[in-house]
């Protein structure tokens, strides 16, 4: 899990999922009980450049029970950088669940709350924002131009960002986000369990290369003519086409029952 923040407060509860036809396994569940610190290694990431933010643990300002706590941000402009080992897995014929809490407390100004979901052997003192990743995904907010969710897929080493545009909740509450990721390459995507966007993950990702390629060094034929429609020089009216008349009289047509001749017939002036 890695945080860019520059706000104060956020509260995160972790679901990771692999759902089957009939049942699901959990692969990773945390809900920041007691002995969360043993879980979770925090990492060094801009600890040199003194930017790196302290966690707090604690139930929020607004809360239903002040015994159910997550983690939180604890200063402005500052970057925060978390991480936890699950259990190796393949979600290959299966359905992929990553889910997340996050309140943010305060109107935030520029900040992101997502969640990275790593592969392969992780440093995990070293964890940041170069650390390579199979899913980024989660709200981002900066200033009026970003209030999205990012779901950044990394596929042949490459991370790639949706093209489709998923707006992300402002306020002060938590919400839950959720990303689906199905066997038949489609994908839904929820917050507080409403789908927000859904498709396919080849056309709203670019995953694979495009079928055409346009070819820099093509050119016209000096001989191109650029006329969408050429007249055809032996093209001729068929016989008999000057005198067709414009209108044709319907033998079936009849007036109608309150018709009144002078008032409704048409007359040529």
């Amino acid at each position: 899990m890695a945080l860019r923040v520059s706000y104060l407060n956020l509260r995160i509860l972790l679901l990771l999922s692999l759902i089957a036809i009939a049942s699901a396994k959990v692969f990773f569940e945390e809900r920041f009980d007691d002995g969360w610190e043993s879980r979770w290694a925090k990492s060094d990431w801009k600890s040199e450049d003194k930017l790196a933010g302290e966690w707090n643990y604690i139930s929020g300002k607004w809360n239903g029970d002040a015994n159910d706590k997550g983690i939180q941000t604890s200063d402005d402009y500052r970057f925060y950088a978390i991480s936890a080992e699950y259990q190796e897995f393949s979600n290959k014929d299966k359905t992929l669940v990553f889910q997340f809490s996050v309140k943010h407390e305060q109107k935030l100004d520029c900040g992101g709350g997502y969640m990275k979901l790593l592969s392969g052997d992780v440093d995990q003192m070293k964890f940041g924002g170069d650390t390579p990743y199979s899913i980024m995904f989660g709200p981002d907010i900066c200033g009026y131009s970003t209030k999205k969710v990012h779901a950044i897929l990394t596929y042949n080493d490459t991370n790639h960002l949706i093209k489709k545009d998923v707006p992300c909740e402002t306020d002060q509450l938590t919400h839950v986000y959720t990303f689906i990721l199905l066997p038949d390459s489609t994908y839904s995507i929820l917050i507080d369990n409403v789908e927000k966007q859904s498709g396919s993950l080849y056309s709203d990702w670019d995953l694979l290369p495009p079928k055409k390629i346009k070819d820099p060094e093509a050119k016209k034929p000096e001989d191109w003519d650029d006329k969408e429609f050429t007249p055809d020089p032996e093209d001729k009216k068929p016989e008999g086409y000057d005198d067709i008349p414009k209108e044709i009289p319907d033998p079936d047509a009849k007036k109608p029952e309150d018709w009144d001749d002078e008032e409704d017939d048409l007359s040529i002036i």
